[in-house]
């Protein structure tokens, strides 16, 4: 039981909020794509492989940064950092994690199947970018938001233009409350030499942070509009711009906990922009 406890902590599965950021874009473009009403059963797999899948990237994630970690305050105690694991368990556990997922998403056509290695490439990949990409967030971005393209193809067996402007949404999305993440860690990463946005926007990252989240809603705007969707959804962008703000608040001092806080908060940001698609599709 207290090693089902460890790999519990190594997955991240007391940390759900790593789940709702890959989740939230994931629903939005099922709903997209089938028009407000998907198949029950692509939704379920859609769902039960972004949690999976996101556990098994912070294991593989664990892994790759085991020799960083323990010279980050809020890694330092992590289980594999603090040698309560091996890294050969980390490994077992994501590769076990992507196969069920792999498994999950059989039944779904050949070209999710084919996205689907390309996600996970992409996902095992992301934790080196940190040694030498500048805005490793943006490639986090592009991970985290697999699940766009995957979800037109699940549904349409097409992947058209609007699903890769999504993905750009996402991606602007994703640096915002990600640079966020890392403004906690900056004085960590500084003395270890990983890369991230944080460091690289310098005294401008609240500015870029705000800029990457406009941009994000912008797109997020003209996709909506292009499919269709209207003042309901119109209503999501809105409350989700107005949070963006109250982050503006909470990161504009740069305390740590507030970045945190802040991060943490983009649940809710997703989640607007979500209500917004569901309600137009519902009754706009």
């Amino acid at each position: 039981m207290n090693k089902l406890a460890l790999y519990f902590r190594l997955v991240r599965a007391d940390k759900p909020i790593g789940i709702l950021l890959l989740l939230w874009p994931t629903l939005w473009a099922l709903w997209m794509a089938s028009g407000g009403v998907p198949e029950i059963r692509v939704l379920a797999i859609f769902v039960i492989g972004t949690a999976l899948m996101r556990s098994a990237g912070c294991a593989i994630n664990d892994y790759a940064d085991r020799d960083f970690d323990k010279h980050v305050k809020r890694t330092v105690d992590r289980p594999l950092t603090s040698g309560k694991i091996r890294g050969w368990e980390a490994v077992m556990v994501a590769m076990v994690l992507s196969l069920v997922s792999f498994l999950l998403i059989l039944p779904l056509n050949a070209l999710t199947k084919q996205l689907s290695v390309l996600a996970l490439i992409v996902a095992g990949t992301y934790p080196y970018f940190k040694r030498f990409f500048a805005i490793p967030q943006a490639y986090l971005g592009i991970a985290f938001g697999f699940g766009i393209p995957m979800a037109f193809a699940a549904v349409q067996n097409e992947v058209p233009a609007v699903a890769w402007w999504l993905l750009a949404a996402n991606v602007f999305w994703a640096v915002a409350y990600d640079t966020e993440y890392a403004m906690v860690d900056r004085d960590d990463d500084l003395k270890i030499g990983i890369r991230t946005s944080a460091i690289t926007f310098g005294r401008f990252d609240v500015a870029a942070v705000m800029l990457c989240y406009g941009a994000a809603l912008a797109i997020d705007l003209v996709c909506g509009w292009y499919l269709g969707l209207r003042w309901w959804f119109v209503a999501g962008v809105v409350v989700a711009a107005g949070l963006a703000l109250y982050h503006y608040t909470l990161i504009r001092h740069r305390d740590r906990m507030d970045c945190f806080k802040a991060f943490r908060h983009n649940n809710w940001l997703g989640a607007a922009l979500f209500i917004g698609v569901a309600l137009d599709y519902a009754i706009g």
